[in-house]
């Protein structure tokens, strides 16, 4: 049975822009500057927190801005009244949702700041989709939901009901108001469960960026459960590459759905969850490894304990989203780090340069 209907991401799509939220950020910035050289006209917002260097936001958002077809708006999604007068002006017809207030540590000592941003921010969005109707939602969900789950690889055909921090558990909780929505309104929703993602323009609070930026500076990098943690490291091409896939496939509510059996993965409602990983987890010290190798220095490491919210492995079964995209994920471990750490020096190079930084010249990911 046919439940996905096929849409167009770039020119053709139509007279009105594609949303981006979190513009500024690490995903939301790959995705718009990707949609600019599809061709697409695109508006993005962010409210430019201070969660980590407004400078690496305000440098993502000069390259975004150096494309004609990119208008920036200044926004908080918890701010209604303006949100919603941004959603009737224009006409969206898909909206790729990735603000949110980021981090399972931070989650533990600023409990507010991600039920204000993840869950009532999140509903803002949802109205503004259901207002204007809106064509697809495509949301940023976190592998961090399937939380206690002992199963791997992690499948979005299982049970996800015991997140181990905040910030999973209002994840979760936007994958069930998006349900709600897709329910009650036919509000098309797609959610992303999205694995350790790197890269280029990454978020100084990963880990990848804050060891490459300790090694470089002969500072000690703190390396959890004594180091005994496997993640699935996805590179952000491979993500981008999923995301505007998933963007041209509108679900439709699936006819085969069982209520006596539901599948958490689908629904009667026009309703998709998928997983956004690489599929082939590496041991958190060979990542270390491979650091020290492009680094051309030997990190300093500080072993710790387990920390609460924390899991010690992340594992995405990827069948389902290869199967339905028809996009398997291509870069590995080795390669992703060598082009982070030509990034990352030249963009520090550029940080120096008063200049440089002022001119908001891009530094493009490199390649051999």
């Amino acid at each position: 049975m046919k439940n996905r209907q096929e849409i167009q991401i770039g020119k053709p799509l139509g007279a009105g822009p594609i949303l981006v939220t979190g513009a500024a950020g690490f995903i939301g910035f790959h995705l718009a500057r990707k949609l600019l050289d599809c061709g697409c006209s695109v508006i993005g917002v962010d409210n430019l927190n201070d969660y980590y260097d407004v400078s690496l936001k305000l440098s993502r958002l000069a390259v975004l801005e150096s494309h004609d077809r990119f208008l920036f708006r200044k926004l908080d999604i918890t701010d209604r009244e303006p949100l919603f007068e941004l959603f009737c002006r224009q006409e969206f017809t898909v909206v790729l949702h990735m603000a949110a207030q980021a981090g399972v540590r931070y989650s533990l000592a600023n409990p507010h700041a991600y039920a204000e941003s993840n869950v009532q921010g999140f509903l803002n969005i949802l109205e503004g989709c259901r207002m204007v109707g809106i064509r697809h939602l495509v949301f940023a969900s976190s592998s961090s939901v399937y939380g206690a789950n002992g199963r791997i690889p992690f499948s979005v055909h299982d049970n996800v009901d015991h997140p181990v921090s905040l910030y999973a558990a209002t994840k979760k909780t936007n994958e069930l108001m998006a349900h709600a929505y897709a329910s009650l309104y036919a509000l098309p929703c797609s959610g992303l469960r999205l694995f350790t993602v790197y890269g280029p323009w990454g978020r100084p609070d990963m880990a990848i960026f804050s060891f490459t930026k300790n090694i470089l500076e002969a500072r000690p990098i703190e390396v959890y459960n004594n180091g005994k943690m496997i993640r699935d490291f996805t590179y952000i091409d491979d993500i981008v590459e999923m995301i505007l896939r998933i963007a041209k496939r509108v679900p439709m509510g699936d006819s085969n759905w069982q209520a006596e059996q539901p599948d958490p993965a689908s629904s009667f409602a026009p309703y998709r969850i998928y997983n956004l990983g690489h599929g082939g987890p590496v041991d958190l010290m060979y990542l270390i490894e491979t650091l020290e190798k492009y680094l051309c220095k030997k990190a300093v490491v500080h072993f710790l304990p387990l920390q609460p919210g924390d899991v010690i492995g992340t594992h995405a079964d990827m069948k389902d989203t290869e199967r339905e995209i028809g996009h398997t994920p291509r870069t590995s471990v080795d390669e992703g780090i060598k082009h982070f750490v030509q990034w990352y020096k030249a963009y520090h190079d550029r940080v120096k340069s008063p200049a440089g930084v002022a001119s908001g010249i891009e530094i493009p990911p490199a390649v051999d």
